[in-house]
């Protein structure tokens, strides 16, 4: 069945839709041996011969959901034209190939899911799900209780406000430590939130993505989720439906 190339790109475990996308337009894909630039170009995995960078793309045996604690200094992708330390030096032990859903950036720590299941990735992203990703974070100063009450409701970044937040004091010090809930997760978010009211970012970690915990994983380890778990994201993001109904 012919599908959208940065859809069939996704559903194989290569990257996000989003960031697939980008490869083709850099013309970095191949279809039959002949470069595609365009996003509307479809193909079917199993007839034509689809290529990254050169790499036959292959569909998953199976489809993995990854929990990683992601350390500082590391940047949330599977390659870095830069030469920086990628999250994908972190999966030692992982023969399949997968992808990290959202990022973190380059700076900030903690809870990071990867998976090779497209569909899922797109909605753990996407605003409508409505799943709540949780940070700690720490600052170079308090807001005012007018600043936490205009945080709560949403900032203007780059000409669009940000979605409503959550916002509650964990510790009030010099630097005090907030905590920050998000249901969106645009680039360096939290970090220009707090840079709108004066404020710089000096740590920042996700503890929690919906109901999944970091818990005791320590900094670069990763690990499977289990059943249960899987299970419950797919409930919650509604993916059941879509299993029975064959749209998978």
């Amino acid at each position: 069945m012919q599908e959208r190339l940065q859809k069939i790109l996704s559903g194989a475990g290569v990257t996000s839709r989003r960031k697939a996308e980008q490869l083709i337009v850099q013309g970095r894909v191949t279809v039959n041996g002949n470069i595609v630039t365009e996003l509307g170009t479809k193909a079917d995995l199993d007839t034509d011969h689809i290529k990254v960078d050169g790499k036959l793309i292959k569909k998953p045996k199976g489809f993995l959901y990854l929990a990683l604690n992601k350390p500082a200094g590391y940047v949330t992708t599977m390659h870095d034209p830069e030469g920086r330390p990628t999250v994908q030096q972190l999966m030692k032990g992982l023969k399949e190939r997968v992808y990290p859903i959202g990022r973190l950036d380059y700076a900030s720590e903690g809870l990071l899911l990867l998976t090779n299941d497209g569909e899922f990735a797109n909605r753990v992203m996407s605003a409508h799900s409505q799943l709540v990703k949780t940070y700690i974070v720490k600052t170079t100063g308090n807001l005012t209780l007018e600043q936490e009450e205009h945080f709560r409701r949403g900032v203007p970044l780059d000409g669009k406000r940000t979605a409503p937040a959550g916002l509650r004091m964990l510790k009030n010090q010099e630097n005090p430590w907030y905590e920050v809930q998000l249901i969106e997760g645009r680039q360096n978010q939290i970090r220009m939130m707090f840079r709108y009211f004066g404020r710089l970012v000096e740590k920042l970690k996700r503890v929690k993505i919906g109901f999944l915990e970091l818990g005791e994983l320590k900094h670069g380890e990763w690990r499977s989720l289990n059943p249960k778990e899987v299970a419950k994201f797919r409930r919650i993001l509604k993916l059941e439906k879509l299993v029975a109904t064959g749209e998978r």
